[in-house]
């Protein structure tokens, strides 16, 4: 079964991500997520 995640944890992620300060691979390695699926959140959270 997938894991689901909650708007509020998506764009938390996705607000790490956008403010540059860590690589996106350090931030999935942090939140057990993988690369690809940041990247999927963060181009729908732009889009």
């Amino acid at each position: 079964m997938r894991k689901q995640y909650t708007l509020e944890f998506k764009t938390q992620v996705v607000l790490e991500v956008l403010k540059e300060e860590k690589t996106m691979n350090e931030i999935a390695s942090a939140h057990g997520i993988h690369v690809n699926q940041i990247r999927q959140w963060r181009n729908a959270f732009l889009s």
